[in-house]
């Protein structure tokens, strides 16, 4: 792993490059299969004349410039929560700043947050659909008798076997993303230059009074048609999300020697095909390539699909990982399939949720074009809300002035309101599709944050300061069993309710009692030297805290190795773990509505039991359960 402190040189950095083409660059680089088709084909096309391909163009160009060049790749990439990002990391990083002024801009960035992070999952149902689906639309090009059926039932094949294949990892294919998705933008690049060669005044496009003019001739028409130039620069969140894989220097050398490149030649490749042979308007980037070439381009092209989906698909698995250290849903499996590779996790209920919702996709919407509408809305106001949290970040975090922060983050936000309110267009054809899922999602886990804010106040209601239990055993001393007993709870303060209940039942303490306290940093890594903290409270009694990034994944052997480092030894072997087991009821005590309580006992419910979560061996395990009301 690689963050945006460190800096790669030489081969080594050559090599994260290669690497980022893989999962970074895989959305965008498979744009070109449906962003400018959008334009000028399908239920929103405009009329094929050379001031409006001429236009469109430059739109695209400067889209490219603008949002993923300078937005991402120059400004967003550094707002980095130590070398992490992405709108989790982002949101942690405002929240654990020492320079909060106040706790508006910390809810409205876990409003944000939330609601970014759910748009994510959304997402990682959308870009499998749209990506595999417009590969496998070439076919119709190499074969025009073929059935639409048979589109559809590939590209299901290819999404179900994508899923199915999640739970063996990637380590062993993921090697080979980088340079598959290299041979993808040279081959894309050669297939634009060859239509640049038929017409070499396309490449007047990049200057963008072509833009301009196009707007001014007709400002609805080109607001309808920034929906499909938008397109073209879906993908710029994933460089931010995945800038802790890499480090922004590997990430900023791929784009600007590769994609930027490769996609600038085949988006003019396009376009030039487009003024010379409008008929070809259906699909120019298959037309683009000699016929002969299809049986070459459309594997290449849904390999590169494919790899675009699973990087999606590990990036919600990662993004999984930080929202359940966060706090903002349930524990949930987190399996690890490698141990060298990076972000190698596999998440088994976020798959299968991801699974049914891309096949819900593809069958309700049916064609790459009618999904185009609903990813520009759900990425579009994902790019809204990031920066709107940069705002609030460089000026909580960088302590940027009012102007600074205005002036560049307003700049940023009037061209993605633009591409937000020309993408709106569309939520009643579809785009409404990933708000619903969002809006979900959001609830559900807003539900589960305040849930267990409100458990946890519930819970210290009942709580016994620790000084006032040793005067009590003081003056009763109740027996002492031999062995070590360890109390699991997610305050440093007090006293564990479970050990009040087992001693107020069982009448026996054992002779070592240690009080386990697991806290999530706002960071992604807390250091091995920085992990515990062991406090010492006299009669047998000891307080461990142990830290950990969102990043990590807590591990009590590992805990417990650090406690013996700190003259505090405790046996795996041979130890009680006592863990509490509430059961949760809804009430009319202030906190959150009645719906929300119950679904919030739901999810606790169904939640991985700590047991597994934490690795603590169940034969060890003595639950004290607790009737708590919400």
């Amino acid at each position: 792993m690689t963050s945006a402190h460190t800096r790669p040189r030489g081969r080594y950095l050559a090599r994260l490059a290669l690497l980022a083409l893989g999962v970074v660059y895989g959305d965008i680089g498979t744009s070109p299969l449906y962003a400018l088709r959008e334009a000028f084909h399908g239920p929103h096309a405009i009329p094929l004349t050379a001031s409006s391909v001429m236009g469109v163009l430059s739109l695209i160009v400067w889209s490219l410039i603008l949002i993923v060049t300078v937005k991402y790749h120059v400004v967003i990439i550094r707002a980095d929560n130590k070398g992490e990002g992405g709108v989790l990391a982002l949101m942690a990083l405002v929240n654990g700043s020492r320079l909060m002024r106040g706790l508006p801009p910390r809810r409205l960035m876990i409003v944000l947050g939330i609601f970014g992070a759910a748009l994510l999952y959304a997402d990682g149902a959308l870009t499998p659909a749209v990506s595999v689906l417009s590969a496998v639309e070439g076919l119709e090009i190499a074969a025009p008798t073929l059935q639409h059926w048979v589109i559809l039932l590939t590209s299901l094949v290819i999404l179900v076997g994508l899923f199915l294949f999640q739970k063996r990892g990637t380590a062993g294919v993921g090697a080979v993303f980088g340079p598959v998705m290299l041979v993808w933008f040279l081959t894309i690049a050669v297939l634009g230059l060859n239509g640049i060669l038929r017409y070499p005044g396309i490449v007047g496009a990049v200057l963008p009074t072509h833009a301009i003019r196009f707007f001014a001739e007709d400002p609805g028409r080109g607001l309808l048609v920034l929906g499909a130039v938008f397109l073209a620069v879906t993908g710029g969140e994933a460089l931010y999300a995945d800038l802790g894989h890499f480090g922004h220097s590997a990430i900023q050398l791929a784009w600007f020697t590769v994609p930027l490149p490769a996609l600038l030649l085949n988006y003019f490749g396009q376009g030039a095909l487009l003024l010379t042979h409008p008929e070809t308007a259906p699909n120019p980037f298959y037309f683009l390539a000699p016929a002969k070439a299809l049986l070459f381009l459309i594997p290449l092209a849904t390999a590169a699909a494919v790899i675009a989906s699973q990087a999606v698909i590990s990036g919600a698995f990662s993004l999984t990982r930080q929202a359940v250290q966060l706090g903002y849903i349930p524990r949930m499996e987190i399996e690890h399939t490698s141990s060298r590779e990076i972000g190698q996790i596999y998440v088994p209920n976020i798959n299968w949720m991801l699974m049914v919702l891309t096949i819900a996709l593809v069958f309700g919407f049916q064609s790459s074009s009618n999904l185009a509408g609903a990813y520009g809305v759900a990425l579009s106001t994902l790019m809204a809300l990031t920066t709107v949290m940069f705002y609030v970040m460089s000026r909580e975090v960088w302590g940027w002035s009012l102007l600074k922060a205005a002036s560049v983050s307003g700049l940023f936000l009037v061209v993605d309101l633009t591409f937000l309110v020309a993408n709106a267009l569309k939520i009643w054809h579809g785009g409404w599709v990933p708000l619903a899922i969002a809006i979900v999602l959001y609830f559900a886990m807003s539900t589960w944050k305040r849930g267990r804010e409100i458990l946890s106040k519930r819970m210290l209601e009942k709580t016994v300061p620790l000084k006032l239990l040793l005067a009590d055993l003081a003056a009763e001393p109740p027996v002492r069993v031999p062995g070590t007993a360890v109390f699991m709870y997610g305050s440093a303060d007090g006293t564990p309710p479970a050990l009040v209940l087992n001693l107020t039942h069982n009448k026996v303490l054992h002779e070592k009692i240690v009080f386990l306290t697991i806290i999530t940093e706002d960071v992604p890594h807390v250091g091995n030297d920085q992990r515990v903290i062991v406090k010492r409270s006299g009669k047998g009694f000891h307080s461990v805290t142990a830290r950990y990034g969102f990043m990590q994944d807590p591990d009590i052997g590992e805990v417990l190795a650090a406690c013996k480092q700190s003259h505090l030894d405790i046996p795996l072997e041979g130890t009680t773990f006592f863990l509490g087991r509430e059961t949760l009821i809804a009430s009319d005590r202030p906190g959150m509505a009645m719906w929300r309580e119950r679904l919030f006992g739901f999810m606790s419910r169904n939640a991985l039991r700590a047991t597994a979560f934490f690795k603590i061996p169940p034969n060890q395990v003595f639950e004290v359960g607790a009737y708590v009301e919400l």
